[in-house]
């Protein structure tokens, strides 16, 4: 059977695990000025949609934040549904990493979601029926690909925000991004944090947002138009 759901849905978090009350406070005002600057590129961002029914990142740096916000879904509904439906012989370690893994995917689809403001694409729909989340090589296999997914898609994409601010938050996101990439390798076999994550440089690898988008449809079951991205 299909597992389908809404990413959008109210969540209430018991603790505060990913920061203090204070520093949420500042995360979200944050949020808050950028999507004052977002609703007013929205009267002038026209729909240059030509993909019918399909979601529209938009364009410029809004489209960006639209394509990250994107992904920061998927990720927020798949550990979601993990802390939900333990995997067999999740222990107390693994369900302390995996439930501040999805707290942090929350807060960053939420930020995401508020600086975007008018300008945020609508809740996605995704389909997670190819993974068994009652098993821990299906789940941990596939945080890890939904990780190094997210790190690359940020480096791929991160050199075309125009705006020194988006730009900065890219890096401090992306930076998270990357750890919990390395904390899920660690859970699938000690001292694989690195693993085939780099070049012969020892530099991320990165994945333009066709080709991230490209992956990342196998679970996202709304169709998204990423043709009005910029181009590198």
């Amino acid at each position: 059977m299909k597992q389908k759901q809404l990413v959008d849905s109210p969540y209430e978090k018991k603790g505060d695990i990913i920061v203090q009350n204070k520093s949420r406070r500042k995360f979200f005002t944050q949020a808050a000025g950028l999507a004052s600057i977002a609703a007013f590129a929205a009267a002038c961002d026209k729909d240059d949609n030509n993909m019918s029914g399909a979601v529209d990142l938009g364009t410029g740096d809004f489209g960006i934040l639209n394509y990250a916000y994107a992904l920061e879904q998927l990720e927020a509904a798949f550990y979601t549904q993990v802390v939900a439906t333990p995997y067999s012989g999740m222990n107390a370690v693994e369900t302390s990493f995996m439930t501040d893994i999805r707290d942090h995917e929350i807060a960053h689809r939420e930020f995401f979601k508020a600086a975007l403001g008018t300008m945020a694409i609508k809740a996605l729909e995704v389909d997670f029926s190819t993974i068994t989340f009652t098993s821990r090589d299906s789940v941990l296999a596939t945080a890890k690909a939904f990780e190094d997914l997210g790190v690359t898609a940020y480096n791929g994409a991160g050199y075309l925000i125009k705006d020194a601010n988006y730009l900065l938050l890219a890096g401090k996101i992306v930076s998270v991004e990357a750890r919990h990439a390395a904390l899920i390798r660690e859970l699938i076999a000690a001292n694989s944090f690195l693993g085939d994550s780099v070049d012969s440089n020892s530099v991320n690898l990165s994945r333009t947002p066709d080709e991230v988008l490209a992956i990342a449809g196998t679970y996202i079951k709304t169709k998204i138009n990423a043709s009005n991205l910029p181009k590198g």
